[in-house]
């Protein structure tokens, strides 16, 4: 089974806490503090791996967490960090929040590595508080929260040419022949449900070729599996538009080219501007009179024909090379902008802005940095008190809240931890 599209929810680890620890020995009177930093939450890794062809893998498991880093200890011992979580996913593979729709990172080298959810920093130990006034800190630093997110894997086939067209004009056959892909063949529509592979060899020179599955009209609005597949068109350099020129489907050679063409432009405008030629197929079966108004009727419109029939290779060589010259000639294609900002890294703004919120008793205090910093706070050591009351005071918080109306005996409110407030 082909399966092109997966949604997943992704953890990264917590970074281990740091540790309240004082050195005890014999003979060591006033040792002070000596406990370790926690170790650093691993990430959420994807790599892309050349021996993966669909994202199958994610159909039976949605839920993928990295390891946690490990709480420090006594005797300045650091936490051991967490194994990142390496995800592997085959070329190709596009990644975008689910939240936003917005593209993380397209990626489409053997080898390539995208940090999807940063691991939480580890916490420090109590000995990376002392200095010369705060002796013995009795008070370490919580380790830093894991990131979670749902993402959207979408898996788009990289090919230098793709050959598009309605169903059974001829395209499966065509890769057959130019290639040594063996896709499904047979009369009837709808034969290839999955989009297929080949390389051509031509000369010294070779390129990818992909059947992408017949589109119909109203592909664009969803018809039968337009959207399914028109998304691999996207990766394509340059299109091969396949005509049953014979009109053996009882459809017009020129209505097919002109409808394939308006799908194209519906989905894409970038899909529309793509260079393009046209293969005009089954020949062998094909009036030169039929062939003659078509071909005329396509050049009008700026594109170039080459006749064809490729089940007994006619005209085949000269497709091929008309393609590989189009290819050589082409602009190498512009790395993907990426919409969605590295989010595993906090905002240093956002990160350490507090947030002031009127209560009727008083005042509620939140924000990301003093959440951890709460989280780190000791309440029954005056010293842990006291470099919770800086931060605020250093951010502004108290400032703030004065000037919006901060009286004594107001009850300020912590995260989930209340202060009866006296002016010092």
């Amino acid at each position: 089974m082909f399966v092109d599209k997966a949604t997943i929810k992704i953890k990264s680890g917590k970074g281990g806490n740091g540790a309240v620890s004082f050195r005890k020995e014999a003979f060591v009177p006033q040792g002070g503090p000596d406990g370790g930093n926690g170790g650093r939450g691993g990430d959420v890794v994807f790599e892309v791996d050349s021996g993966l062809r669909t994202l199958m893998d994610f159909r039976y498991k949605s839920k993928y967490k990295a390891e946690n880093g490990e709480d420090g200890r006594g005797k300045k011992q650091f936490g051991k960090d967490g194994k990142d979580l390496v995800i592997r996913v085959p070329e190709g593979t596009v990644i975008r929040d689910a939240e936003s729709g917005l593209l993380m990172a397209d990626l489409r080298e053997k080898g390539t590595r995208f940090i999807a959810a940063k691991g939480g920093r580890g916490g420090r130990g109590n000995d990376m508080f002392k200095n010369s006034v705060r002796r013995a800190p009795n008070f370490a630093e919580a380790g830093g929260a894991a990131r979670e997110r749902v993402v959207i894997l979408e898996l788009k086939l990289i090919a230098d040419v793709g050959l598009v067209g309605f169903p059974n004009v001829g395209k499966s056959t065509l890769l057959s022949v130019s290639t040594n892909a063996n896709p499904k063949i047979a009369g009837y529509h709808f034969t290839t449900l999955t989009p297929n592979l080949g390389v051509v060899n031509l000369f010294d020179k070779s390129f990818v070729m992909a059947d992408i599955p017949g589109i119909i009209e109203g592909a664009s609005e969803g018809a039968g599996l337009g959207l399914d597949f028109l998304k691999h068109i996207e990766r394509t350099r340059m299109l091969i538009h396949v005509v049953d020129v014979s009109g053996s489907e009882g459809r017009n050679p020129k209505d097919d080219f002109d409808k394939i063409n308006a799908e194209l432009r519906s989905y894409s405008s970038k899909l529309a501007e793509k260079p393009q030629i046209v293969c005009a197929n089954k020949m062998d079966i094909c009036t030169p009179e039929d062939y003659k108004e078509f071909k005329e009727y396509v050049n009008s419109k700026g594109y170039k024909v080459y006749p064809c029939s490729a089940p007994i290779h006619q005209g085949l060589n000269d497709l091929l090379k008309a393609a590989l010259t189009m290819l050589l000639s082409l602009p190498e294609e512009d790395d993907p902008v990426i919409e969605f900002e590295d989010i595993a890294i906090p905002q240093e703004e956002d990160y350490r802005k507090v947030y002031i919120e009127r209560t009727p008793e008083g005042f509620l205090l939140t924000g990301k940095q003093l959440k951890k910093i709460f989280d780190s706070t000791n309440f029954n050591d005056a010293g842990s008190l006291r470099h919770l009351y800086k931060y605020l005071e250093n951010s502004g918080a108290k400032e703030e809240m004065l000037r919006m109306g901060l009286e004594e005996g107001d009850i300020v409110t912590v995260i989930d931890y209340d202060f009866e407030y006296y002016d010092d």
